[in-house]
């Protein structure tokens, strides 16, 4: 081995030695380092377990036990008042007033069910307007861990006759808390959510929270098809005319990523709606219906998951107001915030005819009248007579059309072939030169009768939705807001139902008998499309109506029926005080002589000679 190499492998051997006595003094003093900090983690977990020893004595009896049974239990909650707070056991309180009895429980600082008094479901229960147990409302906020207020037990620390107030605190310092207040005499509920000295707790960077709230709404009305057809969920916009629905008896869904004022979940005749005074940011709302057999009769279940600004700095309160009661027009009306608008009563001209006639006359009547029957009745009376000076020219004119049948039997026999059109024309011409000579318009009576048709649809939309007819009696009916039912089949029978409404079949008969006596005045054309058409308005129609009318409200086929029956009386009055013989008269006296030609006349005249010159002109071609 040479010289270098034996000083080599000394220096290496130096090397080693040296590095391992630095490693070993290193490792000596890790230790020492590491034995002061576990000693001063000690002491400091020592201090913490005073200090949450000296928190739990503090707490009342119900989380004292929860935090003493939790200590053996792996916790879910860094924050060891929230991990006592979510193994309490919760409480119900209640705050009640002449209009409702609301039930909170302290799981979630939430209502648990609202009972609305002066109301009962068609079987005489009670009507709840969510029962115990089916509402779920909670905010979800980050604090430092994830935070959902539904999942922990919150702490009453005020309660008055109408006031309830439930706080949720950390360990952190402040604490989450729920004010509810009862209005006296009143529906409306206002709700206060408050973050008290979070700004510890809550990480600067958080600007939002989270709100979810469902309801399942039960069965109160007596037939299934009439009261999820008129339950839905609304939603509105600050600064709209009127606010935007969805479902009408039919699950549905709507995505909104710009701010609303407020929501309704809304069955036939009652509504839970919640406002938002500061708006809600965006949410996601959806109502699914339950099907008619449901075991536990709900009607639908809907859910709102909305978000809202969180106040800055974790301290601040957000305001919220609640609705829980009947849709009543006038009740929500005097509340404001556009509330009756949920309220079905048809587009801007149908709308307008119901807000400022219709339930105007409606209550004037309900001052003096306690029968709803015979308040239709006055009402339908009332109408009819306002209206005739509108259809007064339509009866005259059938009733002229009647007297002049035979004359148009004699020209339907002179012009017999439907297939020629040439004959056609010549066959309509000597029609309107009769229609002429009588002094008779057919079609003078059309526009004033479409002008009562906004009139019809708006008692359609006015009757289901009136919460006054529910549950009134009249005649066999028990409820003039539901089907009257004389027929019950026992099961149900596609399209037809399950019963027979004796008033929708009533008014389907009068349809058959009044469609019937207008058709007698018309021509008796042997074309089809006439054929068709007097089969369509005396069959079709009545029976199509019977058909809707059947499962709908019994105040609609009963006004219905009325007006069927004031329209029959009315023709028949006229068609009375018309001399069909002077009406004949008259058009065989002016036999022969010129008759002034209408411009609807020249321009039928013109067509005429137009297509007599193409059809010569295309015989010229064939030969």
């Amino acid at each position: 081995m040479d010289k270098n190499s034996v000083i080599g492998f000394i220096l290496i051997a130096v090397i080693f030695i040296g590095f391992s006595l630095f490693q070993s003094n290193q490792m000596r003093k890790r230790a020492e380092l590491q034995a002061q900090l576990d000693s001063v983690a000690l002491a400091q977990s020592v201090e913490a377990q005073l200090a949450e020893a000296e928190r739990v004595a503090s707490l009342p009896d119900s989380l004292r036990e929860a935090a003493a049974a939790g200590a053996v239990q792996t916790s879910i909650y860094k924050d060891s008042l929230l991990e006592a707070a979510s193994h309490a056991e919760g409480q119900t309180v209640t705050l009640e007033n002449s209009k409702l009895r609301i039930e909170f429980t302290t799981k979630g600082a939430q209502p648990y069910s609202v009972l609305v008094k002066d109301y009962t479901n068609y079987d005489g229960s009670p009507l709840y307007l969510f029962r115990p147990g089916q509402a779920a409302y909670s905010f979800s906020v980050y604090a430092g861990e994830y935070v959902r207020t539904g999942d922990f037990i919150f702490q009453v620390a005020e309660q008055t006759d109408s006031t309830v107030v439930m706080r949720l605190p950390f360990a952190g310092g402040g604490c989450i808390e729920q004010r509810y207040v009862l209005h006296a005499d009143s529906y409306q509920v206002d709700n206060l959510l408050s973050f008290v000295d979070m700004g510890t707790v809550i990480p600067r960077n958080v600007s939002a929270l989270d709100m979810d709230f469902e309801l399942t709404l039960p069965r109160m009305e007596k037939g299934y098809k009439n009261e999820s057809q008129y339950s839905k969920l609304d939603y509105y916009f600050e600064g709209d005319k009127k606010p935007v629905e969805i479902g009408r008896g039919r699950n549905a869904s709507r995505r909104v990523d710009s701010k609303l004022s407020w929501f309704a979940f809304q069955q036939q005749f009652f509504s839970a709606i919640m406002r938002a005074p500061q708006q809600f940011a965006s949410g996601e709302l959806a109502v699914s219906f339950f099907p008619q057999d449901d075991e536990d009769r709900n009607l639908m279940h809907c859910t709102a998951q909305m978000r809202l600004d969180l106040p800055q700095g974790g301290n601040g309160s957000i305001p919220f107001e609640f609705y829980f009661g009947p849709n009543h027009f006038k009740t929500l009306k005097a509340i404001g915030n556009k509330f009756e608008k949920i309220i079905p009563l048809g587009g801007w001209l149908v709308g307008w005819f119901t807000r400022y006639a219709i339930i105007p006359m409606f209550d004037f009547f309900h001052r003096f009248i306690s029968s709803f029957g015979l308040i239709i009745l006055l009402m339908t009376l009332v109408i009819k007579t306002v209206v005739f000076p509108l259809t007064y020219k339509s009866f005259s004119s059938s009733a002229k059309m009647s007297a002049l049948k035979p004359e148009i039997d004699k020209i339907n026999a002179k012009y017999p072939h439907t297939d020629n059109q040439q004959e056609m024309m010549k066959k309509q011409q000597a029609t309107m030169d009769l229609y002429k000579r009588a002094g008779v318009s057919p079609m003078g009576g059309c526009l004033p009768t479409l002008l009562t048709f906004p009139i019809l649809w708006a008692m359609f939309r006015f009757f289901p939705a009136s919460i006054e007819l529910r549950q009134q009696p009249f005649l066999w009916c028990q409820d003039l807001s539901a089907y009257d039912s004389i027929v019950d089949f026992g099961t149900r029978v596609p399209i037809f139902g399950d019963h027979i409404s004796l008033f929708a079949l009533l008014m389907a008969l009068t349809m058959w008998l009044y469609s019937k006596m207008s058709m007698s005045s018309q021509p008796s054309a042997n074309d089809p499309s006439a054929a068709s058409m007097r089969f369509m308005t005396v069959w079709m129609m009545p029976i199509m109506m019977f058909f809707i009318c059947n499962s709908l409200s019994a105040a609609l086929s009963y006004y219905y029926l009325l007006s069927q029956l004031i329209s029959i009386v009315q023709t028949w009055a006229i068609r009375r005080s018309v001399d069909k013989d002077k009406i004949l008269a008259k058009v065989r006296a002016s036999e022969g002589k010129p008759v002034p030609k209408s411009k609807w006349q020249q321009r039928l005249e013109e067509a005429q000679k137009m297509q007599e010159q193409m059809q010569r002109e295309q015989a010229k071609k064939r030969k």
